[in-house]
C-alpha cells in the first residue's frame, strides 16, 4: 500500500456524526499514535491501552473538542476497527464475547477484550519516518491544501516521499516484465513518469532508478540489468522502497524464484569474440547504516542462485565452449580436448569447476564460474575452499563470472586472489567445543 493509499485512508475517515457535529476522537487516537511511535513509546506495531497513549489522546483532544465531547480514549481505540488499517489483537478466549461487541462503555472493556491493536504493516513502516508523520497529521487536521501537505514531505534537499514512491513503481512494472522475460521500453516509462515529478531531468531519473538497483541488491533481489547500481543515494529513499515491499515482497519473491528456474532462450550461434567484458571496478563500502526497528523480510537472490545446481551446470557448460573457442582463436588446437569439466568428471570439492589453460604460457588454469541470470553487479557466494584455493594457486587462477545467462550471456574473469577484487562478508561460522 502505497503513502497516497493511506492519506486517502485519513482523509475518509469514518467518524460519529450525530447532532451534526464530527466528533475528532479517532483523528486525536491516529495523532496520538503518530505521536508515539516517532518518540519510540510503540514499538513493534503494538499499541497498548496504556496511560501513555490516554495522556497524547487527552492533549490532541482539548485542542480539537467541542462542547459536547467527552474524553473517553476507550470508544476511538475500539471503533477504529471499522477501518481497514486498524487491527486488534483479541485476549486469549475473548474472540466470541469480543465478536458480540457492537461499542465499549468504559476502559475495563478494552482491558477485558483487547491486548492491544495495530496497524497495517506498510502503513507502520511508513510512519517511521519523520515526514510521513507530518504529513499523515496535517491529512487527518485537513487544514492545509494538498500543495502544502506535499511540502512536508520534502527533506528539505532531494525527491520528496510521494516521488520517491512514484519512481519505485515506475521501477518495479519495469523489473517485473524482465524477470517474466517480456519486452519493454525503459525510455517510455521515463517519459510517462517525468509529467508526475517535480521538474526532474531524465538523466535523474536514470540515476534514481540506478539508486534503486543499489537498494535492492543490498535487500538480496535482483535488479534492472540495465540500470546499473549507483551508490550515494538519499536516505529516504530506502525507507520508501521498504515500506514498498511490505505488501510487495511475496509478489517479488514468486517472479524472482520464476526468473531463477527458467529455461534460457535458445542459443542458435554465439559470436565468442563479444562474449568476454571488463569486471566491475572494486567500490568503497558505503559507511553502515543506522539499526531500524523493522526491515521487511530480507530474500536471497544470490543464495537461491547458487543452490540451482543446473543453472550452475549450464554456466559451466557454457565456459567450457567459451574455453573451447578460446583455445581454437590462440591457434592450440591441441589443448583443446584436454580441457576437463572437473566439477563434473571428479565432484565438487576441488576449488575450481574447469581446468583449462593459459595458451602462451603452456600452464594450468583452474576456473570457478559463478553464474547468475541477472546483471552484472549481482552479488555471488564463493566458499571457504575456494577463497582457499584462489589464494594457493594465485597465478594460476580466475573466476569467471557469467551473467545475464538466460537472456543474453556474458562474462567477465577475476584473475589471481579474489580478495583483489571483491569484498567477502562471512555468511556462517563453524562452532565447537
Amino acid at each position: 500500500m502505497t503513502l497516497e493509499y493511506f492519506a486517502n485512508q485519513f482523509a475518509q475517515l469514518n467518524i460519529n456524526r450525530s447532532g451534526g457535529h464530527g466528533s475528532p476522537h479517532k483523528m486525536c487516537m491516529l495523532m496520538a499514535v503518530i505521536d508515539l511511535i516517532g518518540n519510540g513509546a510503540i514499538t513493534g506495531n503494538r499499541i497498548y491501552f496504556d496511560m501513555a497513549l490516554k495522556e497524547r489522546f487527552t492533549h490532541h483532544l482539548n485542542r480539537y473538542r467541542g462542547e459536547q465531547d467527552r474524553d473517553n480514549p476507550h470508544l476511538p481505540f475500539f471503533h477504529l476497527r471499522s477501518e481497514p488499517f486498524w487491527n486488534h489483537q483479541v485476549k486469549p478466549g475473548q474472540r466470541e464475547r469480543y465478536d458480540r461487541l457492537s461499542t465499549v462503555g468504559s476502559s475495563a472493556a478494552i482491558d477485558a477484550h483487547i491486548a492491544y491493536a495495530y496497524l497495517d504493516e506498510s502503513l507502520y513502516e511508513l510512519l517511521k519516518n519523520q515526514f510521513v508523520r507530518e504529513y499523515l497529521t496535517s491529512t487527518l487536521e485537513s487544514t492545509l491544501q494538498k500543495e502544502e501537505r506535499r511540502a512536508l514531505l520534502s527533506p528539505g534537499i532531494g525527491w520528496d516521499w510521494i516521488e520517491c514512491e512514484l519512481t519505485i513503481q515506475s521501477y518495479f512494472s519495469m523489473l517485473e516484465k524482465e524477470l517474466r522475460g517480456e519486452r519493454y521500453n525503459k525510455a517510455a516509462f521515463r517519459r510517462e513518469l517525468q509529467p508526475k515529478l517535480n521538474n526532474r531531468s531524465e538523466a535523474s531519473i536514470e540515476f534514481k532508478h540506478q539508486n534503486i538497483s543499489t537498494i535492492l541488491v543490498e535487500l538480496g533481489f535482483p535488479y534492472i540489468s540495465g540500470y546499473r547500481p549507483a551508490l550515494n543515494y538519499q536516505g529516504q529513499l530506502k525507507e520508501v522502497v521498504e515500506a514498498y515491499l511490505i505488501s510487495k515482497y511475496q509478489d517479488l519473491v514468486t517472479e524472482s524464484e520464476r526468473f531463477i528456474d527458467s529455461p534460457a532462450e535458445e542459443m542458435t550461434s554465439i559470436d565468442w569474440s563479444s562474449i568476454l567484458e571488463e569486471p566491475p571496478e572494486l567500490t568503497d563500502l558505503p559507511a553502515p547504516a543506522g539499526v531500524r526497528e523493522f526491515n521487511p523480510r530480507q530474500y536471497n537472490f544470490a543464495e537461491r542462485e547458487t543452490k540451482n545446481r543446473h543453472l550452475g551446470e549450464l554456466g559451466e557448460s557454457f565456459v567450457l565452449d567459451f574455453e573451447r573457442n578460446r583455445m581454437r582463436a590462440a591457434g592450440r588446437e591441441d589443448l583443446v580436448e584436454e580441457i576437463e569439466w572437473t566439477s563434473k568428471e571428479k565432484g565438487d570439492g576441488a576449488g575450481y569447476d574447469i581446468r583449462s589453460f593459459q595458451p602462451d604460457q603452456d600452464k594450468e588454469l583452474f576456473i570457478e564460474v559463478k553464474t547468475t541470470n541477472s546483471g552484472k553487479y549481482q552479488p555471488f557466494y564463493v566458499s571457504e575452499n575456494e577463497v582457499a584455493f584462489s589464494v594457493q594457486h594465485a597465478p594460476n587462477y580466475s573466476l569467471y563470472r557469467v551473467y545475464q545467462y538466460r537472456s543474453s550471456p556474458r562474462l567477465f574473469t577475476l584473475n589471481g586472489k579474489l580478495c583483489n577484487h571483491v569484498h567477502l562478508f562471512p555468511r556462517s561460522y563453524k562452532a565447537t567445543f
